[in-house]
């Protein structure tokens, strides 16, 4: 999120990718053999109580599924698995062990593809809108801009917050604590909608004028099929 808006690109497309782990080992190591297993933490936290089943209790986080998978190829580890694609198994000369192994079978990955140049958005498909906003501090502050999309039908698909880099923290004072120091947010958005369409114009033009920031980061195509 803090990159997407440090740098000036635009989202054009997203995927989202079914994820399906496997256990991989070198050649002649079998399940029970393994103590320890390797990969991303994300990985890891998604396989945690099938990696439990399995009796592996160690595990040992990396940069990547893939690194994960080399290293313990090139390493000739006999008690260490790694948890990958099957790929990646293919190419490290690995064995599956198990596959589909993610504790929730139906885990789906999004992925955002981005360019230097937005596309043209178009209303004859669907079309999510992402944006980012901040808002001055006070009641119904969020409840408000909320408001300016259900007003007009649109649907919201995310919102996330994140400390605004830029001013971090505020000084609070009221008559019932000693002063405080409170993070000012930026407010990440998805929105079902195309930029193409009035409606959707119209919201962000509402939003504009109470909004102390606001950009829209793209308009791009729904991915409708999941890989």
């Amino acid at each position: 999120f803090d990159l997407l808006l440090r740098h000036r690109l635009h989202i054009v497309g997203e995927v989202r990718l079914a994820v399906r782990h496997c256990l991989l080992a070198n050649p002649g190591v079998k399940i029970e053999n393994l103590k320890s297993a390797m990969s991303h933490p994300q990985a890891l936290a998604q396989c945690e109580h099938t990696l439990t089943e399995f009796g592996i209790e160690h595990r040992e986080a990396v940069d990547d599924t893939a690194g994960a998978a080399k290293t313990v190829a090139e390493q000739n580890l006999q008690d260490t698995g790694a948890i990958a694609s099957s790929l990646a198994a293919e190419l490290y000369g690995l064995n599956v062990l198990a596959e589909n192994i993610q504790d929730d079978k139906d885990n789906v990955t999004r992925f955002m593809m981005l360019a230097r140049e937005p596309i043209i958005p178009r209303t004859d498909k669907p079309f999510k809108t992402s944006i980012v906003f901040s808002l001055e501090e006070g009641p119904g502050q969020l409840f408000k801009a909320l408001g300016v999309f259900a007003l007009r039908e649109i649907n919201l698909t995310k919102i996330e917050s994140r400390p605004h880099k830029k001013r971090p923290l505020r000084i609070t004072d009221d008559s019932f604590s000693t002063p405080s120091k409170q993070f000012d947010y930026l407010f990440y958005m998805d929105l079902e909608a195309s930029m193409a369409d009035p409606k959707t114009q119209n919201a962000l033009g509402n939003l504009k004028e109470f909004a102390t920031f606001l950009r829209v980061l793209g308009s791009y195509p729904t991915d409708v099929n999941e890989a």
